[in-house]
């Protein structure tokens, strides 16, 4: 046999270990459970920190619950067509995103035997029941509502003296709030007075941003506004809500995640990014694919928020960033 010949033979003999069914199979199968829906901001950044972090051996599908825009009533049929898509494609893991699809699959799945790695969620674990499940564990979300206070008042030149904090009334937004308000409405950050609202409808939303500066709020942060609904309870897509708040708003609007920010949305703050959540969700799955127990794994905070900001928007309301947090913030527009 020549040369050649022995490199032909050689080549086809690779492709065909790369192609055969045997090498196929070993592709660790995981199913993303998503609470939300693919549109979603956060739920498109913390897909992409998953696959960044799963690439090479994983084959990953997704189901949507769609939580945002369906009405409650429907989440447990939403939750059984995730559990037909679950036994339907018998993964190796399952990737719980957001509060949602762990209320409603986190104990069935674990149940079933099949290891749970959740992202994204504001409950308190031993709330959910984490502790009695035998093979859970992952990643929690925290919003950084003190400390991003503390930094938009430097951003005003120390001027916020009162905050509105506007979240629409979801299962996420109530247990975001929880740990921070403790079932009140108001919170004392230093000198300032931050003021939560939890909001279900369109109008009432728009009556809050009108009335922030009448009502004495020198900022408003915009938390989430994802499940509003109209006065007819019909639910009204999430970016016409942003983009009337940032165009009607008579005081300057902040963020606490990295999807509300950006020209005609708002100025910016210390932001979480869903990127994060995926990326350390994903490192759990694959400590837990390589043979680690679930159980041994201690759910975590990920990793802190960063310096994030409009420079439309902070051109718009006269504001310069301070030196301290200029040198670590990235700006965009």
């Amino acid at each position: 046999m020549n040369t050649l010949c022995r490199c032909l033979f050689l080549c086809l003999a690779i492709v065909g270990a790369v192609m055969s069914p045997s090498a196929i199979a070993e592709a660790k199968k995981v199913l993303v459970i998503q609470s939300y829906h693919a549109e979603y901001p956060w739920d498109k950044s913390y897909l992409k920190g998953i696959r960044q972090t799963l690439d090479g051996n994983y084959e990953i599908e997704t189901f949507q619950m769609d939580t945002k825009r369906v009405p409650k009533d429907a989440y447990q049929q939403q939750a059984d067509k995730a559990w037909e898509k679950y036994k339907s494609m018998k993964p190796d893991i399952v990737m719980l995103g957001d509060d949602n699809a762990l209320k409603y699959l986190g104990k069935r799945i674990d149940d079933d035997g099949t290891p749970v790695v959740f992202l994204g969620i504001n409950s308190n674990p031993r709330a959910v029941g984490i502790g009695k499940m035998k093979q859970v564990t992952g990643i929690l979300e925290r919003p950084l509502f003190k400390r991003n206070i503390s930094e938009v008042n430097k951003v005003m030149n120390n001027s916020l003296k009162s905050v509105l904090i506007l979240f629409d009334s979801g299962t996420t937004s109530q247990a975001a709030v929880t740990d921070a308000f403790k079932g009140k409405d108001t919170l004392k950050v230093g000198k300032v007075k931050a003021t939560l609202k939890l909001i279900d409808t369109q109008s009432k939303w728009q009556q809050a941003v009108s009335n922030a500066k009448s009502d004495g709020y020198d900022a408003i942060i915009v938390g989430l506004y994802h499940t509003i609904v109209d006065d007819s309870g019909k639910h009204v897509p999430a970016g016409d809500i942003l983009s009337w708040t940032s165009e009607n708003t008579p005081v300057p609007p902040f963020a606490f995640w990295d999807f509300v920010v950006g020209r005609d949305k708002a100025i910016g703050g210390l932001v979480l990014f869903g990127e994060v959540q995926g990326v350390e969700a994903a490192k759990v799955v694959k400590r837990v694919l390589a043979g680690e127990s679930p159980k041994k794994i201690q759910p975590a905070v990920a990793k802190k928020g960063r310096f994030y900001f409009s420079q439309a928007q902070l051109d718009r309301w006269s504001l310069t960033l301070p030196k301290s947090i200029q040198s670590k913030a990235s700006v965009i527009d």
